[in-house]
C-alpha cells in the first residue's frame, strides 16, 4: 500500500475524553475512530490487525477441531427467559429493542442484542443432536457482541460493540469435556504467545459463578488491568482477587508468602457450564443403551479487540505503538526521503520486489519532511522501517531499523530485497 493513497491520517494527539493509552495511540494512528464511549470503528490499518489476530484464533481452534459458524445477533427473549438470563436483574448489559410494523410495537416480540450465545447454540443443536454418536464436538463463531457496560472508559478494552470468539463444547462425560477443556487452554496459551503477550500472561483461577466452583481466565500483567491477581511463577500460574482465599489457596497447594501481586486486563476466559443450558433448554442424546442423556458443555471466549488493545497497553512505548510481526498491519514501512528521481526509483523497485516475496509493504511516498515521517512511522509500529533517501544510496545502501529496540542497520539493497 502506498500511504499518499491511505485517506486515514495520524493525529498528533487524541481525543480529549480519551483516557485510555490504547485508544489515544490507536486513534492517534489512525487504526481506529471513535463514534462514542464504548464503541468504536475499525479503520483499514486496524482492519488489517484484527484479521491477524482472527486468523490466529481460527487456525488454533480448527486443531482443537472447533467447527466455525456464524449466528445471529438478534436474540428470541422467549429462549432467554427459558434459562431466567433476559431479566436485568439477572444480566444488566442487555441492549434490547422490539419488532414493529408502521408506528407500533408488537405485544410480546421483545429481542435482544446478543451478548453471548450459550442459550441460542444449545437450543440450535436440539435439531442435530440425537445420539452419542454425534458427540462430542465444539462449535465456535467470530461475531459481534454488544453489551450496554456502565464502565465503557478503556477504550477497545471494554465496549459495548465488540467482535469476540466464543466457542461452545458438548461432551458425553465430565472427563471427555475435561479433556477438551484442558487441550482448550492449551490453545488459548499458544494464541497468546503468537500475538506477542505470552510472557506476561497467566492462566488464572477465577470464580465459575452460576456454573461451576472455578473457572480460568487468562490475564495479562499491565498497570492498565482492572483485576488483581496473584501470580505463582514456581508453578506458573495465578489466582484472581475475587477466589484469594485460604481455602483456595490450600486447594490449590500455594502458600501467600509465594505469590506476587499484580493487575492484569482478562484477554479471554473458559467456563464449565455442566448441563445449565442443556437441561433447560431440553438438549439430550440417546446413549448406547438408549437412555436419554443430558450433554455437558463448556464456553470459551476471546474478546479480539480487547486482545487488540491489551497488546498495545502492554507493548507500545512513549513513541507509539509496537506491533509483534505475527499481527502488524504490514512487515515493513518503507520510508522514501525526498523526491530525487534516484531514490523514487529505487524505492518503487524495492518496494515491488519485496512483495512479490510475500512480504506486505507500506511504502511512504508522501511529500513530507523526514521528521514527520519517521515520528508517523514510530506511531504505526510496523516492525522494520528501511530508509532510502540520497545520502544513503551513494553507497547503494539503505537504513533497516527495528522498531522495537530502535537500532539501526546499514544494509545493501541486494540484501534489503533478500529479506
Amino acid at each position: 500500500m502506498r500511504q499518499s493513497t491511505l485517506p486515514i491520517k495520524t493525529r498528533k494527539e487524541a481525543p480529549r475524553d480519551e483516557v485510555s493509552k490504547n485508544a489515544q495511540l490507536l486513534i492517534r494512528a489512525g487504526f481506529i475512530h471513535k463514534e462514542l464511549a464504548g464503541v468504536y470503528s475499525i479503520l483499514p490499518l486496524g482492519l488489517r490487525v484484527i484479521r491477524k489476530i482472527e486468523n490466529i484464533i481460527r487456525e488454533e481452534m480448527n486443531a482443537l477441531g472447533g467447527i466455525e459458524l456464524l449466528m445471529s445477533s438478534l436474540q428470541d427473549s422467549a429462549l432467554w427467559k427459558k434459562t431466567n438470563r433476559f431479566s436485568d436483574e439477572s444480566m444488566d448489559v442487555w441492549f434490547k429493542t422490539h419488532l414493529h410494523s408502521g408506528d407500533k410495537f408488537h405485544e410480546g416480540t421483545e429481542l435482544g442484542l446478543a451478548s453471548t450465545h450459550e442459550e441460542p447454540i444449545t437450543n440450535m443443536l436440539k435439531e442435530h443432536i440425537s445420539s452419542y454418536k454425534d458427540l462430542p464436538f465444539a462449535v465456535y463463531q467470530i461475531q459481534t457482541k454488544f453489551r450496554n457496560e456502565v464502565r465503557a472508559k478503556s477504550g477497545i478494552l471494554r465496549g459495548r460493540e465488540f467482535a469476540m470468539k466464543d466457542l461452545y463444547s458438548f461432551a458425553r462425560t465430565e472427563e471427555e469435556f475435561r479433556e477438551f477443556y484442558e487441550k482448550c487452554a492449551v490453545a488459548y496459551e499458544k494464541i497468546f504467545s503468537r500475538v506477542g503477550i505470552g510472557e506476561q500472561t497467566f492462566r488464572t483461577f477465577a470464580s465459575g459463578g452460576a456454573f461451576s466452583e472455578f473457572s480460568d481466565e487468562f490475564q495479562t500483567i499491565t498497570d492498565a488491568g482492572e483485576d488483581t491477581i496473584y501470580i505463582s511463577d514456581e508453578k506458573g500460574f495465578a489466582v484472581n482477587k475475587e477466589v484469594y482465599t485460604d481455602a483456595t489457596l490450600e486447594k490449590l497447594g500455594l502458600k501467600k508468602e509465594s505469590l506476587r501481586e499484580a493487575r492484569a486486563i482478562e484477554v479471554g476466559n473458559i467456563f464449565p457450564l455442566g448441563t445449565r443450558f442443556s437441561s433447560a433448554l431440553g438438549l439430550s442424546y440417546k446413549n448406547e443403551e438408549g437412555k436419554e442423556v443430558t450433554p455437558i458443555m463448556g464456553s470459551y471466549g476471546i474478546g479480539i479487540g480487547r486482545l487488540m488493545g491489551t497488546v498495545v497497553e502492554v507493548l507500545a512505548d512513549d513513541r507509539g505503538l509496537v506491533w509483534p510481526e505475527s499481527i502488524a498491519p504490514f512487515d515493513v514501512h518503507l520510508v522514501r526521503i525526498g523526491s530525487d528521481r534516484e531514490v523514487v526509483e529505487v524505492a518503487d523497485t524495492l518496494y515491488e520486489r519485496l512483495q512479490e516475496r510475500n512480504i506486505s509493504v507500506l511504502l511512504d511516498d508522501r511529500d513530507k519532511s523526514p521528521g514527520e515521517k519517521f515520528a508517523d512511522s514510530d506511531l504505526l509500529g510496523i516492525p522494520r522501517r528501511i530508509v532510502i533517501g540520497p545520502q544513503s544510496l551513494k553507497d547503494s545502501s539503505v537504513e533497516l531499523v527495528h522498531r522495537r529496540d530502535g537500532i539501526v542497520h546499514t544494509k545493501k539493497i541486494e540484501e534489503i530485497e533478500k529479506l
